[in-house]
């Protein structure tokens, strides 16, 4: 798709500079953003000038301009490149293991790119199937306005105090009965809250990781967390996944090998696969951490959009919080601003995550949690949590054929969820970056990766893959790819 440079977002007005400068501004700001990763292949000058609508002698002056200021290499006979800038890449690992997965990731990952499109694009929701939230018009804002007016009533002398370090008793007791239903025992003492599970996992990662200690997580997994796990000094470690879940053969060997200090899963709709533990695929990863002394930490972020009949094990509720540490959030389903999470842990561990959250950030906002209390309070959140399932129940299908008609293959049909882990054929890092010529966030599977290497995979959400449109891109890009191969 054609973009005129006059529509290239820049973050000053672009009146005042030439062609060539836009041009210039426009390549850095995406090779910045990683929309163009290092060693990728820029456009040729012909289709670039046909594209923009700018003479060949444009692009070559902005395509030298950028080789000057270090963004771009010129390889004679084949084009340009991407350049690798000084300290964004850190050096290949040595192979240790025969496993693929065992190759720790290098201590600095990027992985700015999606956060930065998550956070600033402009794209509807329905352009914007690699994003991880569900749509605003699928969320009830008036659970949390009602909640607000309700708080307006009361003293405002009891929101001018500090909090404590643990959080809002009353919501901890309210945790306390939920967390029963799972079958997992904790006493409000055993629970932290905490501004969501990004802080959870840096709290962790600050009380139990030093520099070498090796981590276990998901290739492919929730990409934020690595770089939490990165900047401790954390060797990370990949363990493949199968469509029925965490290879466990795998595991043992990753286990033998490196020695983990920990393990970080999903076990409920893991994030990107959409698999769920068995309660034998439980019980074998509680064996292996106890044979082995590793810590289990638990992400159930997604827990809440899974049906109360579906086939799914909680480590915690096998180990009652002995080696696990259990993670929680609603972010996922009332608003992905209401930075409202918590950890279930063993007492010892919970007070070692609050000294921890008072040396970071003093306390959690208790308003925000005075908040989450009355939505669960009030009965309505279950009602709306159960909308959400029925929405995508109603969407899925539509969304599984949509993809399968342009060529992907899915990892697996979910039966519950948002998301669908499918290949694409072609290198999903260059897709993304068409895709956000065109107009739509996705999600190149390279993020989920531990080490951030070249895959065909990507992430879709499904209640985001509405727009007719998205199908035509991808058809049409798909076989503009085919047809190069040919």
């Amino acid at each position: 798709m054609s973009v005129p440079l006059a529509q290239i977002p820049a973050p000053h007005d672009t009146a005042s500079l030439t062609l060539v400068e836009q041009l210039v501004q426009w390549a850095r700001r995406r090779i910045e953003e990683r929309v163009f990763r290092p060693g990728m292949r820029m456009p040729s000058i012909r289709k670039l000038a046909l594209d923009k609508g700018v003479s060949r002698f444009t692009v070559v002056e902005a395509y030298e301009r950028l080789v000057a200021q270090g963004f771009l290499e010129s390889r004679r006979g084949s084009g340009f490149y991407v350049r690798e800038r000084l300290g964004a890449a850190a050096s290949a690992t040595a192979e240790i293991h025969p496993l693929a997965a065992a190759a720790p990731a290098p201590a600095t990952i990027d992985v700015v790119w999606l956060l930065r499109n998550m956070l600033h694009t402009g794209a509807r929701p329905e352009r914007s199937p690699g994003l991880g939230y569900l749509p605003a018009r699928w969320l009830d804002g008036d659970l949390i306005t009602n909640a607000l007016r309700t708080l307006g009533r009361q003293s405002g002398a009891q929101m001018l105090g500090i909090g404590t370090p643990q959080g809002f008793l009353p919501l901890r007791q309210q945790l306390q009965t939920r967390l029963e239903e799972l079958e997992i025992g904790a006493s409000p003492d055993q629970i932290v809250m905490v501004s969501g599970i990004t802080q959870a996992i840096d709290l962790i990662s600050r009380i139990y990781v030093k520099p070498g200690d090796a981590v276990i997580v998901g290739d492919p997994a929730w990409f934020q967390m690595f770089g939490r796990f990165a900047s401790q000094g954390a060797r990370l470690v990949g363990m493949p996944y199968t469509p029925d879940g965490p290879d466990l053969d795998a595991l043992e060997s990753l286990v033998q090998t490196w020695r983990p200090k920990m393990l970080v899963i999903n076990s409920v709709l893991q994030n990107p696969t959409g698999t769920s533990l068995t309660a034998a695929q439980a019980f074998r990863i509680l064996r292996l951490a106890e044979a082995y002394d590793f810590i289990v930490v638990e992400d159930d972020i997604y827990g809440d959009l899974c049906p109360p009949s579906y086939p799914g094990t909680r480590l915690a509720s096998l180990d009652q919080l002995k080696r696990v540490i259990y993670l929680g959030s609603f972010s996922k389903t009332l608003a992905p601003n209401l930075r409202v999470g918590f950890v279930a842990c063993a007492p010892e561990v919970a007070t070692a995550v609050s000294d921890q959250k008072m040396l970071v950030g003093m306390t959690s906002p208790e308003l925000n949690e005075r908040v989450l209390y009355k939505i669960l309070t009030e009965g309505h959140y279950r009602r709306h949590v159960e909308r959400l399932r029925v929405r995508l129940d109603g969407v899925r299908e539509k969304s599984v054929r949509m993809l399968e008609k342009t060529g992907l293959k899915l990892f697996l049909t979910p039966m519950a969820g948002m998301f669908v882990w499918a290949d694409t054929g072609v290198d999903a890092d260059a897709l993304a970056a068409a895709g956000h010529e065109a107009g739509f966030l996705l999600t190149p599977g390279s993020l989920f990766s531990p080490q951030q290497s070249s895959t065909t995979w990507m992430r879709f959400n499904i209640a985001n893959c509405g727009d007719p449109e998205l199908v035509t891109f991808l058809c049409r890009y798909l076989d503009s790819v085919a047809r190069r191969a040919s």
